[in-house]
């Protein structure tokens, strides 16, 4: 009853600014949905609630709690970053309280596939986000906006649709039709191999486009380029680990069956493939926005590395994941504020940062230097624990390709970011947009993601241990 009372009140919360006038109501309706969400996780823990199945098809685990959490802390950010980049883009009454209302069914949407325990029902609710994302997409209402939310919709409804054969094929080895993670623990052993391999390949690629990893990762890039900044930080973190919950279930399930090496093999290629296009990409790219995004590719992809190469490996990928969650944010933030002041995401025309807004340049240098892993990132605390695991079961040929494809990104990104706090500035400037108090805002994720990086305190190390704990 009391996933159905939260359901309940978030969705009303969601829809409630449609029925205001002002924009100061839709502040302060999402302001509630926000402590809704806040009241909800410390229910679940303060009253011993985690590992409780709900409603028959959700349950509390760990990984939902942790992941909740995160989407919370990054939703409170989005939803105050959202109001002050509205009112600079002069939007309609009417469309800032649109924008709200499908970032928190968004939100609502990625929650319920965190604490999805059924298989079918995780696919129903990631195509929710689909549908809510797509509006946020379009909110811009320019024509790349338009190709970019047909593009969404087409490929994440292709990819679904991929998703729901694997599920389909999944369901082959279930008893009484029962398709909860826990019943199709105990027979899944006991599936035709070549059904659960093809299934494992179809779900994979199929939520590969919430995810952004290779190959659905386009319709990621398309979206973020699209989307509102704010809403991008949201949709790069809540929403890839939405995809990345929904694939590790999968993972988990197939611990114990006899194709399991063969699905850790299939990840690892996903993972290092994914590096390589984040790697050309980002080389190639013009935008400021894509460029974050195919980072969003390549980060993912190293996950999807750490999952396939298993022992301290799927420690760090989840680790990794939450790192990221920060992190990205953080940077997205940063770059919005960026966006008012100049009027553009071009690389090649926007420069002199530093001299016009330094706290936010320090904190975009600083953010991009964190994502790049360089210490105290958690990300090198992550990646280096991925190497070790690659040495000590000595696939040699996966360690080289990693470090040459990171290079590539490291140069790449660092150039640009270079490139925008000190290069001369070819784009018309607002300087009344400078906004420092936000660039010092964005910059307390970042902060903490850095704390992470030197300390991680013992109840997070305990959670990621229950997490990984698959058999």
């Amino acid at each position: 009853m009391e996933m159905l009372a939260y359901i309940i009140l978030s969705l009303l919360l969601a829809v409630a600014p449609l029925a205001v006038r002002s924009e100061r109501a839709t502040n302060i309706i999402a302001g509630l949905f926000w402590v809704v969400q806040v009241a909800a996780i410390a229910l679940l823990l303060g009253l011993g609630q985690v590992d409780r199945v709900m409603l028959t098809i959700f349950r509390a685990d760990t990984l939902a709690v942790v992941f909740h959490l995160l989407l919370t802390v990054v939703l409170g950010f989005s939803l105050l970053f959202s109001s002050s980049y509205l009112k600079a883009e002069n939007v309609s009454t009417n469309s800032y309280k649109t924008y709200y209302t499908l970032l928190m069914l968004l939100s609502v949407a990625i929650t319920c596939v965190y604490y999805s325990h059924n298989v079918a029902m995780t696919w129903v609710f990631l195509e929710a986000t689909t549908i809510c994302s797509a509006g946020i997409i379009y909110h811009r209402e320019f024509k790349q906006s338009l190709e970019a939310t047909w593009k969404y919709i087409f490929v994440c409804s292709t990819g679904i649709a991929m998703a729901y054969l694997g599920i389909l094929l999944l369901s082959t080895v279930a008893e009484h039709g029962s398709l909860d993670y826990t019943a199709l623990q105990e027979v899944i052993s006991k599936g035709n191999p070549l059904y659960l391999k093809v299934a494992f390949l179809l779900i994979v690629v199929g939520y590969s486009c919430k995810m952004e990893i290779f190959p659905l990762y386009t319709v990621g890039v398309d979206a973020n380029y699209a989307a509102p900044a704010p809403a991008s930080a949201f949709i790069s973190t809540a929403l890839v680990n939405a995809g990345f919950i929904s694939i590790y279930r999968i993972y988990s399930l197939y611990a114990s069956t006899e194709v399991f090496v063969w699905a850790r093999h299939l990840l690892i290629l996903i993972g290092i493939l994914s590096l390589a296009v984040g790697a050309m990409f980002l080389r190639r790219t013009n935008n400021y926005k894509r460029f974050l995004s195919y980072s969003t590719v390549e980060n993912m992809g190293i996950v999807a590395i750490g999952m396939g190469i298993g022992g301290i490996g799927l420690w760090a990928a989840v680790f990794h994941v939450m790192s990221h969650t920060l992190v990205k944010s953080s940077v997205f933030y940063q770059v919005g504020i960026m966006r008012h002041i100049y009027d553009s995401y071009s690389i090649n025309r926007i420069g002199n940062y530093m001299n016009i807004n330094r706290v936010g340049a320090i904190g975009f240098i600083v953010g991009t230097l964190v994502l790049l892993a360089f210490p105290p990132s958690p990300l090198f605390v992550s990646e280096v624990m991925i190497f070790t695991e690659i040495v000590s079961v000595g696939s040699w040929w996966l360690l080289l390709a990693m470090l040459v494809l990171m290079c590539v990104v490291i140069y790449s990104i660092w150039g640009r970011t270079l490139r925008l706090g000190y290069h001369s500035n070819q784009d018309e400037l607002h300087l009344s947009e400078v906004n420092r108090r936000l660039s010092y805002c964005a910059a307390l994720l970042l902060l903490v993601a850095m704390v992470f990086g030197v300390w991680q305190p013992a109840f997070l190390k305990d959670a990621i241990d229950v997490i990984v704990n698959i058999g």
